[in-house]
């Protein structure tokens, strides 16, 4: 009886996401956006929830409805993905598209109705991969797509994080960070200048940029300020935008990965 419950509910998800596959397909959307939210044990469960609460609130406030509203064909799509290891990626809401108040509820509410995970390790280089990926398979016709990719250390497993950058940007894809730098670098891979990494390291393609939280207390604006930016603003050649300007270049290959395993030859 228990096997055959699981069959049903596994059957449920694979006719589900046919069901969206083909609502997505010639789809038209100003912009796909993957966001890629850290799940790692580095994050601690309050910060997890304090996370998860700015993207809650992002897509319920009035800032990010009106920034949707007003793109030129008046709808994105979005999906929100936790990671941690290199295989390690979960799909908690999968491609919605909202165009209207009520459907930027409804992502909001299906959010908030699934706890954050919490996982080994931190493959930003995985979970960049995961998002191409997703991106390419999703079907709709985007003007833009974007990663807004989250976290609080720098790569340590998976292949080297430049090169999934790199192959990101190389197929169309921009990527932008959200640096958490709020607790001490206290642990192994811990780095103090976590937004330089992400400036040199993670970010890429036209008009890419970053926005560093280093309170609790800024963390829900960072993110709606964030999104808010990626729905109105059209892709462009600009300069990476960010309060650290200044800073030693990050030696991207070394900063992080600590295991030779992890790092490619």
């Amino acid at each position: 009886m228990r096997l055959l419950t699981l069959a049903t509910v596994l059957l449920g998800f694979a006719l589900s996401a046919d069901l969206a596959s083909a609502r997505a397909e010639g789809t038209e959307v100003d912009l796909a956006l993957v966001l890629a939210v850290d799940v790692s044990l580095s994050m601690t469960a309050d910060e997890q929830q304090v996370q998860r609460g700015g993207y809650i609130d992002a897509f319920r406030s009035t800032a990010v409805k009106e920034a949707i509203r007003q793109g030129l064909i008046g709808r994105i799509a979005v999906t929100y993905v936790e990671w941690a290891g290199p295989e390690r990626q979960d799909v908690v809401v999968p491609w919605t598209v909202i165009g209207t108040a009520q459907e930027a509820e409804g992502f909001a509410a299906q959010l908030a109705r699934t706890p954050p995970l919490r996982a080994l390790r931190t493959s930003i280089s995985g979970a960049l991969d995961f998002s191409v990926e997703i991106l390419r398979t999703a079907g709709f016709e985007a003007t833009r797509r974007v990663i807004d990719i989250s976290g609080d250390g720098p790569n340590n497993s998976g292949r080297a994080v430049t090169r999934a950058r790199d192959d990101a940007v190389a197929a169309g894809i921009v990527v932008n960070g959200l640096p958490l730098m709020i607790r001490e670098p206290t642990g192994p891979y811990d780095i103090p200048d976590l937004d330089l990494y992400y400036r040199d390291c993670v970010i890429g393609g036209p008009g890419a940029f970053m926005v560093p939280v280093r309170e609790a207390a800024e963390f829900a604006k960072a993110i709606r300020t964030k999104i808010v930016r990626e729905v109105a603003e059209p892709a462009r050649p600009a300069a990476r935008v960010l309060p650290a300007q200044m800073g030693t270049p990050i030696r991207c290959a070394l900063t992080g990965q600590r295991v030779p395993y992890d790092i490619d030859p």
